[in-house]
């Protein structure tokens, strides 16, 4: 678990955290983790293919979560996968400090004097 608090640190687990986010709906593919990402950001946040299904790899690599290879729903062979108990334990440390420093730039944003 991460006991860090640098912010370049937490840059790089964003992508960490928003993928273990979407997996606690559940196994999933990665088109459908993308797509969960996309419409939940009304589309701001946007994962390209280049970038996820390394960051999936790695969260396998670390035992954050498993995968296996199933049928999606259009029936194409896919990998999907699945958070593990050590992936949610990160999740909730690393959710934390990520909201701790969002909640603090939002102060420093919203503070006088004004941006407008």
């Amino acid at each position: 678990m991460p006991t860090s608090r640098d912010p370049g640190d937490l840059l790089q687990g964003t992508l960490r955290i928003l993928i273990l986010k979407s997996l606690l709906l559940g196994r999933a593919h990665g088109y459908a983790i993308s797509r969960w990402i996309e419409e939940t950001t009304d589309d701001v946040l946007r994962i390209e293919e280049g970038s996820l299904y390394p960051a999936l790899r790695r969260l396998q690599d670390r035992g954050l979560v498993t995968s296996e290879w199933g049928l999606s729903e259009n029936n194409r062979r896919a990998r999907y996968y699945t958070i593990t108990r050590a992936g949610r334990a990160l999740l909730r440390a690393e959710a934390s400090i990520w909201l701790e420093y969002s909640h603090a730039v939002a102060r420093v944003l919203r503070a006088e004097p004004s941006i407008a």
